[in-house]
């Protein structure tokens, strides 16, 4: 099974909706990978405006 990227969130699952925000629109074509530990301490998450663990794509198509 291959990642795929939602194109609403960019977090990267395995499955056919993302498990972050519900959403079925989901790419296999994406690229960077930012992996978010602790999102209230992480400049990038507030950045990106991520509130959960994970692995987010920099760029979805």
């Amino acid at each position: 099974m291959t990642d795929k990227a939602c194109r609403i969130c960019h977090f990267i699952s395995d499955g056919s909706i993302c498990p972050n925000c519900d959403e079925s629109d989901l790419s296999d074509d994406f690229s960077g990978i930012v992996v978010i530990i602790d999102p209230e301490g992480s400049a990038v998450a507030r950045a990106m405006k991520v509130k959960k663990k994970g692995h987010y794509a920099l760029r979805v198509r």
